[in-house]
């Protein structure tokens, strides 16, 4: 014969059970919490990262070198995107035709330079149709790797991997004599990390260190390939 439960058995039943639910509650929101926390790192350091490269410099002033030649570390980097490419899907995609106006390098700097203003704002989401739009009128502008590497930056900043992997990738392939393939070629190992493909990431970072020697992107690559598991 079983033995009747009392009322204060059932009660204490009752009360383990609500503590049971609060801790896996109370775990839950730890955990919520703490995701939370991470992405908000993440953000600053985008911003950081941004912040660095604009107090030194490595936009306009860098704008004017990057002009494009033909030099063997050209032919390189032109080797390198196409490799580094592959692992963004939408890099594939290509730029809308070329504008028929016939190039003004005043007014190119003058719609350029009002493009980078914004990111010394912060207004990343006008920032980066800016930079879309300066790109699709002037493709072959001086400044179109610029441009395009700081399309890539402005969407990692916003947190749209998959549109800044495309912009980062399209810099060697479109642009390979441009002063910025080291960087874009670093940050698209970024994205690739940021993504969870760390293969491809280690790839592209080997390739930057072989190919660009002494550039801070070689440096900074050298350094993450240390911490890449």
């Amino acid at each position: 014969m079983t033995t009747p439960v009392s009322g204060q058995a059932q009660l204490f039943m009752q009360l383990q059970q609500m503590q049971d639910e609060m801790s896996r509650l109370r775990g839950m929101l730890e955990e919520q919490q703490n995701q939370i926390q991470q992405m908000k790192q993440e953000n600053q350091e985008r911003f950081q990262d941004i912040d660095s490269r604009l107090s030194s410099g490595a936009g306009a002033g860098a704008a004017g070198a990057a002009v494009q030649s033909n030099s063997p570390a050209a032919a390189a980097g032109a080797s390198a995107g196409a490799a580094a490419g592959a692992g963004v899907a939408a890099a594939q995609q290509q730029q809308p035709a070329a504008s028929s106006e016939p190039g003004d390098p005043a007014k190119e700097k003058l719609y350029y330079d009002a493009a980078f203003d914004l990111i010394k704002a912060k207004d990343f989401d006008k920032a980066s149709q800016a930079f879309g739009a300066f790109l699709r009128k002037y493709p072959n502008s001086q400044y179109a790797g610029n441009a395009q590497y700081w399309l890539g930056e402005v969407n990692l900043a916003k947190g749209d991997l998959q549109g800044a992997g495309q912009a980062f990738a399209r810099v060697s392939q479109a642009y390979p004599s441009s002063a910025k393939v080291p960087d874009s070629l670093y940050k698209l190992a970024d994205v690739e990390r940021r993504l969870g493909n760390n293969d491809k990431a280690r790839g592209i970072l080997q390739q930057v260190v072989a190919q660009y020697p002494g550039t801070s992107a070689a440096q900074l690559s050298q350094r993450d390939l240390k911490n890449l598991k």
